[in-house]
């Protein structure tokens, strides 16, 4: 059940040392993600999250801290904290702007992982506006004809609200899946399908649960939208990362 499942998410990261409003942001972006059809960033990223906290890869309590605040526009350092709710304060920071003054741009950095990045285009979307939302990743992506990756998965997200009964959402990475998707296969033990992961020697890979081990290693990267080379223009999703 999706309560239960949202109060169980709420409680590791409570466990964990994160303040209660925090841990509740993070649960929302993760049950939100998998109630949107997205099971790469949901629950089952959970895990991931757990382990970075207890590493000290990112930090349990975020220190939201307003660097620069001019007009339109605002600069955030997230000192390492939780990328949920690094994403979700600068949203809400950026629509109050947008209100103001037409438009709000605010930059995070020292930020973490913040989950799927169409949660925030929602959020602007359900005060009236356009969201944006990108953010840069770790190398994962080899560019056209390379091996080696190079790119983030970089996604650029946008929203608008609609007169229909649902908005118009474009949340996506830049590469043809990311970590999450192949983290699914391993989990169902299925290969993944022919074309999305490329190995050292630029040969096509497909099995997912060596993929996780080769992606930490540098053996096999992602290959970004239009795939290898240049007959479906992978070089566009190139330019596009």
């Amino acid at each position: 059940p999706v309560d239960l499942l949202h109060q169980f998410m709420i409680d590791v990261f409570k466990g964990v040392g994160t303040p209660e409003d925090d841990a509740r942001i993070s649960a929302d972006v993760l049950i939100a993600s998998d109630l949107r059809g997205i099971p790469s960033h949901g629950v089952q990223r959970l895990k991931m999250y757990y382990d970075r906290i207890k590493k000290g890869q990112h930090l349990a309590t975020t220190n939201f801290e307003i660097v620069k605040n001019q007009g339109a526009t605002a600069v955030i350092d997230g000192h390492h904290g939780n990328g949920h709710v690094i994403g979700y304060k600068s949203m809400k920071l950026a629509i109050d702007k947008a209100k103001k003054y037409g438009i709000g741009m605010v930059v995070a950095r020292n930020s973490t992982h913040y989950g799927i990045a169409g949660y925030y285009a929602l959020m602007a979307i359900k005060e009236g506006c356009i969201g944006m939302t990108g953010t840069n990743a770790r190398p994962s992506v080899v560019p056209t004809f390379g091996v080696e990756p190079m790119l983030g998965t970089n996604p650029l997200t946008i929203g608008m609200p609609t007169d229909e009964p649902f908005p118009f959402v474009l949340d996506c990475a830049t590469s043809i899946i990311q970590r999450g998707k192949v983290e699914v296969y391993a989990r169902i033990n299925k290969p993944l399908p022919e074309g999305c992961v490329i190995g050292a020697n630029g040969e096509p890979r497909t099995d997912a649960k060596q993929l996780l081990i080769d992606f930490v290693e540098g053996k096999a990267a992602l290959l970004p939208l239009g795939g290898a080379g240049e007959e479906l223009a992978g070089y566009k999703g190139y330019g596009y990362s």
